[in-house]
């Protein structure tokens, strides 16, 4: 190829996709009440020492800024959402990892799970998010946390997070066990499991 040939653009909407202007409300079972006061946020596993952070503490530290496209796996796409929060990266400084934590698994309210590489938690615009669009999210958004893994499809960025669990090997979450994709990327249309 010639120096002045330029590739093609890759096209900013995975396969199989429809860009919405709404943002819909997915999720399984009830938007949680939460109460701040007894609010926590775990670092554990494989860690040298687990953690426990109040809102007040995750709010306290440096929050960064980013704008994304999100992708559902249901079939819809956002462009330019902006989320403001704490980059993962920033908060994971807080322990120390053991060698052999290559995964993780996110822990939400009422028992709900997903699972994460960790190199795809440790992505530079991976964040615990706390804003949308300049505003507070919404409990029905997840409010008062939420991951935002933006390069995979959005059921890996959990609504209503309360921890992460580091694992030497990949377990399944709760879509994972019905169905869903180990991974979900939406470049490689990786919605569900190959089995199912």
């Amino acid at each position: 190829m010639r120096s002045s040939e330029q590739q093609p653009a890759r096209p900013r909407v995975p396969p199989g996709q429809v860009v919405t202007s709404k943002w819909p409300v997915l999720h399984y079972g009830l938007v949680p009440t939460v109460d701040l006061a007894r609010w926590q946020f775990r670092l554990f596993g494989l860690v040298e020492e687990p953690r426990t952070l109040t809102y007040s503490e995750i709010r306290a530290l440096p929050a960064v800024t980013v704008t994304c496209d999100v992708h559902c796996v249901t079939g819809w796409s956002r462009l330019d959402l902006v989320f403001e929060g704490v980059r993962v990266r920033d908060l994971l400084a807080l322990v120390r990892l053991k060698p052999e934590a290559r995964f993780v698994l996110v822990h939400a309210e009422y028992g709900f799970t997903t699972n994460l590489a960790l190199d795809d938690l440790l992505q530079e615009n991976v964040l615990l998010a706390y804003r949308a669009n300049g505003q507070e999210l919404t409990p029905e958004h997840g409010w008062p946390l939420r991951l935002v893994v933006p390069h995979l499809y959005f059921w890996k960025s959990a609504k209503w997070v309360r921890g992460f669990e580091f694992l030497a090997e990949n377990r399944p979450g709760f879509w994972e066990r019905h169905g869903y994709h180990l991974r979900g990327d939406p470049w490689r249309e990786e919605r569900y499991a190959e089995d199912f």
